[in-house]
């Protein structure tokens, strides 16, 4: 996948995140590609782990994978930070 498409696929995924987790109003576009990406990257470890695929491409199924690495990412900071 190229890197215009991680950057892309993360921030869309990033922002979701932000907003399920209630944090978008204090994070910005750059911050939430950054969420977006490492969430990406948890979500595939994490997928791959439990044997499914991991981020495959920008589609709907790497979005989902995505998303719910970024809400774990969200989640372990807010638990960290308190």
């Amino acid at each position: 996948m190229s890197i215009l498409a991680w950057i892309i696929l993360g921030g869309v995924a990033g922002w979701l995140a932000s907003l399920m987790m209630n944090t978008d109003q204090s994070q910005g576009i750059f911050l939430n590609i950054i969420v977006g990406v490492i969430g990406a990257f948890l979500g595939g470890l994490a997928f791959s782990f439990f044997g499914g695929d991991g981020v495959s491409g920008l589609n709907l199924y790497s979005l989902v994978v995505a998303l719910l690495g970024s809400v774990l990412f969200i989640g372990i900071v807010k638990a960290v930070r308190g």
